[in-house]
């Protein structure tokens, strides 16, 4: 496909539309969250100029400060991880539960993995504008990110299926016109088995047949009742942002209210479909009356400002805010060697866009499944993924297994790389079965050499609250090498 250009004025006025849709559909839906029934909204019963505060866009001020400080090459779920622990001080269900676990050492994903009933919810997929701001018209490329992002707090979960889902739908928002084309490019990137494609696929099935939204919602509600926590679960409340992206056919006031008609956690849903719609259509699709209503300004409820460093800058206003997400994105694209250009001149879309944005999110997904209880450690000659048999929780005498997979990073050269493996490990632990050595070759292919080992520790007598064992995997001739945490709770 050729390369997407995408001209600077109009990007940025879709992302501006972004964070002013967020903030209209955050303050409306607000007054209405965890109500577990049909609503009859008319439109804002708030003050006018008074947007409330809400941490589906603080977060992301943070995921904007964090791409500044370390750099988008840098972005996965334990630098992400490091984030919240420094800056966010909400502790509600699985942020609570995340952080917690990063204390005990626990890496993400394991920390969004482990004890974690609320992994099937909504705290990722509701702040994924940035990763599609950041990557427009690169929907794989926003769903690793989003992915990454909801790791740290939804591990494998049905939530962090979510976030990528969204990310990938508004990412394709900024070159694609038509909404349905949009989450069709969403569906394509996460996995066909999880309930949330079951879900979105539902919804769709439903629009075609002619049925009306409650009765949609209505459906989507029982099809989902055995998981998650009843109103907050993500299957269910992404498929009333996409009702609302449907049955609004292109009206922004439509398909604000009818999302939040649905109930549920009503703040995240309208906020998601003004987003996406403001992405979509620009400034212009937004009524300007809501506009005049909102206004610019953003109000923070979930910041640790004191740990904000210089530089890190909290933006007060949805245009400070799009500038410097505007400022960023080029070096997001060319980090990721992404097929998108910012330009002076005229967007050019070129023909077959979709199909192509469909096979790269379809690639991508094919090649980062999510696996529960996992984690993964990277440098510039391969990554191990360590892959846990079980949750890491043990009793004294016990025994852990699973596997490490190691792949080559290098898509150049062909070089064999001898590796040494070393257990460090608490006392009276042993892995007897590990092997020392293993060999993985770099190569020129698309499809990198992959090396995969099981392993087995057993424990001793003495078992700590917190047990830390490290695998130690250094290559012949390299002076870089690579550790994997292994925290194992008692």
């Amino acid at each position: 496909m050729n390369k997407i250009k995408l001209n600077l004025n109009e990007f940025k006025d879709k992302v501006y539309a972004c964070w002013l849709g967020k903030n209209i559909g955050g303050t409306m839906g607000m007054p209405y969250e965890r109500t577990h029934d049909v609503l009859d909204i008319k439109g804002f019963i708030t003050d006018a100029g008074e947007p409330l505060p809400n941490d589906d866009l603080d977060l992301q001020l943070i995921w904007l400060h964090a791409v500044e400080m370390v750099g988008a090459k840098n972005i996965n779920a334990e630098i992400l991880g490091e984030f919240w622990i420094n800056t966010i001080v909400g502790n509600w269900n699985e942020y609570g539960i995340s952080k917690s676990n990063i204390r005990r050492g626990l890496v993400p994903p394991l920390s969004g993995d482990y004890n974690n009933s609320w992994k099937n919810s909504n705290g990722a997929w509701i702040r994924t504008e940035i990763w599609a701001c950041l990557a427009p018209g690169c929907p794989e490329i926003a769903a690793k990110y989003a992915t990454e992002d909801g790791k740290v707090d939804h591990g494998a979960g049905e939530g962090t299926v979510a976030a990528a889902f969204v990310a990938a739908m508004q990412s394709a928002a900024f070159v694609l016109k038509d909404i349905r084309k949009c989450i069709d490019v969403g569906l394509s990137v996460i996995p066909q088995d999880s309930r949330m494609a079951d879900s979105v696929k539902f919804v769709i099935e439903c629009y075609e047949k002619g049925m009306n939204a409650v009765d949609t919602r209505n459906a989507i509600q029982k099809r989902n009742s055995d998981i998650g926590d009843g109103w907050f679960e993500a299957p269910s409340n992404v498929s009333y942002a996409v009702i609302g992206l449907l049955w609004g056919e292109g009206d922004f006031k439509r398909s604000m209210i009818t999302a939040i008609n649905c109930g549920d956690d009503t703040d995240c849903t309208a906020g998601t479909v003004g987003a996406t719609l403001g992405i979509l259509g620009g400034s212009g699709s937004i009524p300007n009356d809501w506009k005049a209503h909102i206004g610019d300004r953003i109000i923070t409820i979930s910041l640790n400002l004191a740990d904000y460093k210089s530089g890190g800058r909290v933006p007060k206003t949805c245009t400070d805010l799009s500038q410097r997400v505007v400022a960023a994105a080029p070096l997001v694209l060319s980090s990721n060697n992404a097929n998108v250009s910012i330009v002076s001149d005229e967007n050019e879309i070129p023909e077959g866009v979709e199909q192509a944005l469909t096979e790269q999110c379809q690639l991508w997904r094919e090649q980062n499944p999510l696996i529960p209880y996992s984690f993964k450690i990277s440098n510039e000659i391969f990554s191990a993924t360590a892959v846990l048999d079980k949750e890491p929780q043990i009793v004294p005498f016990d025994t852990v297994s699973g596997r490490i997979i190691i792949r080559s990073t290098r898509y150049f050269g062909d070089e064999t790389y001898n590796l040494n493996l070393r257990w460090w490990l608490p006392d009276g632990f042993t892995a007897p079965e590990m092997p020392k050595t293993a060999v993985i070759r770099a190569n020129n292919s698309h499809s990198k050499p992959v090396t995969e080992i099981p392993f087995t520790v057993n424990l001793g007598e003495n078992v700590s609250a917190t047990n830390r064992c490290v695998l130690e995997i250094t290559a012949l001739g390299r002076s870089t090498a690579l550790y994997i945490p292994f925290v194992l709770i008692g």
